[in-house]
């Protein structure tokens, strides 16, 4: 008999979030990840929750409304790391986009956005401090009798001789592991600073550039953000896109100026034209497949992760 009922594959908060459903559903869960939780994209993400760079539309619509629940309920707990925070997203298209009405977004005043865009919209949603929520999933998981084991998987049949159900949340490693080159890595740069006392959020909804601008606050820091280079795997941070990431920041923010910069991180955001969330039964057994979700992983965890543990036990 195996020990493990269900192995996951990656140990960011997609592979993470899908641990604990399926631990605290009683299945004997075992992560791999080449990464530890801390060194994962994840960790370096903003974390404010709106959909970005992800499809397909109808389905991200309810992977997203179900994450924005979870985390709404999981703010009433400070040791998650989840805030509810107001602000602002600004965009050059008048256009809503289609979260504003889940989130209960409303339309800004002209006058009160920067210069340069034509809409926005005022919300109240959710802010994750990712370190410290991949610490509250790890304990999570740990307490409901998951363990994490720092092992490379190189082969889906091979994980199918540690447990009978795999679920591969391997981010942007399905490109190798599946072997799936639909993925593609987009790289994704932040600046994070000492927070000057800044208490509300800016982000803009950049369509297709590759060059963002957003200010998430944190209690003691904040995120400001930053890069969208598709094709790009470099994990080296860039010295003039951090200038110009702080630059185009304290022009929206000026108190921002000589904000200590405390680090610089880049990630790669797993894209794909669409999310793979679907079972592949293989005469080894079963592999849910949870990868390829952009911008969005943490957005759609929960309601992501609440299918896959239904795939993966179904």
């Amino acid at each position: 008999m195996a020990s493990t009922d269900v192995l996951v594959i990656g140990a960011g908060v997609s592979g993470l979030t899908t641990a604990v459903c399926l631990a605290e559903a009683g299945q004997r869960v075992t992560v791999h990840a080449a990464e530890p939780p801390a060194e994962t994209t994840s960790a370096v993400a903003g974390a404010l929750w709106l959909p970005y760079l992800v499809e397909p539309a109808d389905r991200v619509a309810g992977w997203g409304a179900a994450t924005l629940a979870e985390f709404r309920a999981l703010a009433a707990d400070p040791a998650t790391g989840v805030r509810l925070v107001s602000g602002v997203v600004a965009a050059a298209n008048p256009d809503p986009p289609p979260w504003t009405e889940v989130v209960g977004a409303v339309p800004c005043r002209p006058g009160d956005l920067p210069a340069g865009y034509r809409a926005g919209w005022r919300l109240t949603s959710p802010l994750v401090t990712m370190p410290t929520y991949l610490e509250y999933l790890t304990g999570r998981l740990t307490a409901a009798g998951g363990r994490i084991e720092r092992t490379r998987v190189t082969d889906l049949d091979s994980a199918l001789t540690v447990a009978p159900v795999v679920v591969n949340c391997s981010g942007i490693g399905a490109r190798e592991l599946v072997p799936d080159p639909r993925v593609r890595p987009v790289r994704g740069q932040v600046v994070v600073v000492a927070n000057p006392g800044l208490e509300e959020f800016f982000a803009e909804d950049p369509g297709p550039s590759p060059v963002l601008r957003y200010i998430f606050p944190h209690p003691t820091t904040v995120v400001l953000g930053g890069t969208a280079e598709a094709g790009t795997d470099d994990r080296r941070p860039d010295p003039a896109v951090t200038r110009r990431i702080v630059e185009r920041c304290v022009e929206v923010v000026p108190a921002l100026a000589g904000a200590e910069i405390l680090a610089v991180r880049v990630g790669l955001r797993p894209a794909r034209d669409e999310v793979r969330l679907a079972a592949e039964d293989r005469p080894g057994g079963r592999i849910v497949h949870n990868y390829g979700h952009g911008g969005g992983g943490v957005t759609l965890s929960w309601g992501c992760a609440r299918e896959a543990a239904a795939l993966a036990t179904g």
